[in-house]
């Protein structure tokens, strides 16, 4: 390994694109005094196969990276694998030929992947005259309007005589300077773009880190392999380094992973925030010039990052995507892909290869989307303008969340944040309104909170419509009747009792604000004899099915009635088919008392004889008096719960 090297390295990279013999690699070994062709194969047949990879240095010392592409049709997969993490570009176009097919593919290529600057190199100048040279600069700048590169600076050059490069070097520091540099915030992520053993050393990865930082030490998970590994070193541009950071070229020296296992394409990231995936939900847009509109489930290839995956786009809101338009849509992979929302794909017939369109990811869609369903499109609408902001993303994603709330370690995974970044957001969008604290970092969108609350009132409502004579309704019948979460529904509860929808009463009872139940003259008759004979009948009450026998009802006519007279405060449940009057239970709690108080211990026998009852009748009434907290179990008896 080279010794540490202090010259700071800017965190930008420049790539090249441009079609085949147009000078790219020459171009990048004039300007860095490096060859980035490493193959046997490229130096002998002159061709860019694969990536190629130099640092130049700028006139204050710093260090850029460059990234050489091929620009052969037939390695357009390894072209836009190199493109991927790019800032500036320059497009190559050799004096000679002008604007080529590749030339206008690569140019496509790049806008697709939101590269947003850059300039061109008119190469070969000197191999002609200089009339020929502006018609290729006149076909170049029409080439180039509509383009993110129209109106850049178009520079002469010939890498054999030293022609313009001087210029070039001017002009590629000035678009540099202009830059704004990535950050190295966020969580670490590096698209892996080669991979080989090192004597001594073992497995190496490269690539272009797109966010974070890593260092030496750290455990890193390699996706989709779902395998860990440790840090063992780093270098940034063949330099010894510390750290890797987003936007520089790096090479991580990784243990515990044999390299035969990792392919380009892979992912190496700070574990547990990044998922294969098969599907995407995403906005689409097409090339212009395709010769016919992108319809319904065409089978394409998909390139993000350093991986490519095969599959089919389905369209959410248009029968077919025309040339230049764009839709939203859900990619549906045959092999997994490891991406994050705002990432860049390139989309790409699967045969014969021909680039079709491009666009963004918007989320990890854990379902298959329907077509045309305007809940669908309103949400990944919402999504896609959530984009670049951690609180607006955090939001976004909480107002579509399906199980309503959220924890903060999924969302730190739904974002691909910091739990101090996510904490920090979720505590302004708090400030703010939008979302509320459940606590034990659980979390909603008040939007949902409204719609949740209106799911419980109508659960309760349709709950005393199936039962018109009760006045109150469990809170456990509650949770039972909604799919809401448990620390919801209190929340709701509590909410709804504020707004005056619902009333909260005692044993976890609620009751509809303004709803009374009233009972025609002859079930309130039956509603009174029903309480009179329980409240005949003591501590040795009878069934449900006897009382309704005594009273000429069927079972299924009084059960209501019993439920009505608990409500109302005039008898009590006391076991699973037990019920005694009010009075009774109020006479039990006092007996029990005193039975305690007298003995230091609850004497049973004492008490049946007190209540003139049995063993089947008191067991279940000591029961319940323990459940109320009245007493408890200590060792094989009962006391007093103090309070």
């Amino acid at each position: 390994m080279e010794s540490a090297d202090e010259t700071p390295i800017l965190p930008l990279i420049i790539g090249t694109a441009g079609h085949i013999d147009h000078g790219k690699s020459t171009l990048v070994e004039a300007l860095t005094g490096i060859d980035p062709d490493r193959l046997e194969e490229e130096k002998a047949r002159g061709l860019t196969i694969d990536l190629g990879f130099a640092r130049m240095e700028l006139s204050d010392g710093r260090r850029v990276g460059i990234v050489d592409v091929p620009g052969h049709e037939r390695f357009i997969r390894n072209m836009v694998a190199g493109a991927s993490g790019i800032d500036l570009v320059v497009l190559v176009v050799a004096a000679d030929d002008g604007v080529m097919p590749q030339t206008r593919e690569h140019l496509a290529i790049m806008q697709i992947l939101g590269v947003e600057r850059g300039l061109v190199a008119l190469t070969k100048v000197d191999l002609v005259d200089e009339e020929l040279a502006l018609l290729a600069q006149a076909d170049v700048e029409e080439t180039l309007l509509g383009t993110f590169l129209e109106g850049a600076p178009i520079v002469h050059v010939s890498a054999p005589t030293g022609l313009g490069l001087e210029r070039l070097r001017s002009e590629l520091e000035a678009l540099a300077a202009s830059v704004e540099p990535r950050s190295a915030q966020g969580v670490f992520r590096m698209p892996v773009q080669r991979v080989f053993s090192a004597r001594g050393f073992g497995t190496i990865v490269t690539g272009i880190p797109v966010s974070g930082t890593a260092q030496v030490g750290d455990e890193l998970e390699v996706l989709p392999l779902q395998r860990r590994a440790k840090v063992r070193g780093i270098q940034a541009y063949h330099t010894k380094a510390e750290r890797a950071r987003a936007g520089h070229s790096a090479a991580l020296n990784l243990a515990d992973i044999d390299h035969h296992a990792v392919t380009r394409g892979d992912v190496v990231a700070t574990p547990g925030f990044f998922r294969p995936v098969r599907m995407l939900g995403a906005r689409l847009s097409a090339l212009p010039h395709l010769e016919r509109p992108l319809a319904n489930r065409t089978p394409v290839r998909v390139h993000t990052g350093t991986a490519e995956a095969v599959g089919e786009v389905v369209l959410l809101d248009v029968e077919s995507l025309e040339p230049g338009a764009e839709c939203l849509a859900q990619l549906r992979l045959t092999q997994p892909l490891v991406t994050a929302p705002g990432d860049r794909f390139v989309l790409r017939l699967a045969s014969p290869a021909l680039t079709l369109a491009g666009g963004v990811v918007l989320e990890e869609s854990r379902y298959r989307l329907k077509r045309f369903k305007g809940f669908v499109l309103d949400e990944l609408e919402r999504q896609a303008r959530s984009l670049g902001s951690t609180e607006d993303l955090l939001e976004s994603m909480l107002a579509r969340a399906p199980e309503q709330v959220v924890g903060v370690d999924a969302l730190c995974v739904e974002t691909k944040s910091e739990r101090e970044v996510t904490r920090a957001a979720l505590a302004s969008l708090s400030d703010a309104g939008r979302v509320q604290d459940l606590g034990g970092g659980r979390w909603i969108h008040v939007e949902v909170l409204e719609r949740s609350l209106e799911v419980l009132r109508a659960a309760i409502s349709a709950w005393f419509d199936a039962h018109p004579v009760r006045r109150v309704v469990d809170v456990r019948d509650v949770r039972a009747g909604t799919s809401l979460d448990d620390g919801l529904v209190k929340l709701l509860l509590k909410q709804g009792e504020e707004r005056g929808l619902f009333n909260l009463e005692a044993g976890g009872k609620v009751a509809l604000a303004g709803r009374g139940v009233e009972l025609d003259a002859e079930t309130d008759a039956l509603g009174r004899a029903l309480v009179e004979r329980l409240d005949a009948a003591g501590f040795q009450p009878p069934a449900p099915d006897e009382l309704a026998s005594a009273l000429g009802q069927s079972e299924a006519q009084l059960r209501p009635l019993l439920d009505w007279a608990a409500d109302d405060g005039r008898v009590v449940r006391v076991g699973a088919d037990l019920w005694l009057s009010a009075r009774c239970c109020d006479e039990a709690r006092q007996a029990i008392t005193e039975n305690c108080q007298a003995h230091g211990k609850l004497e049973i026998p004492a008490l049946r004889d007190r209540l003139g009852t049995t063993r089947k009748f008191l067991i279940p009434l000591l029961e319940h008096f323990d459940a109320q907290g009245l007493t408890l179990r200590q060792g094989g008896h009962r006391v007093l719960k103090t309070r």
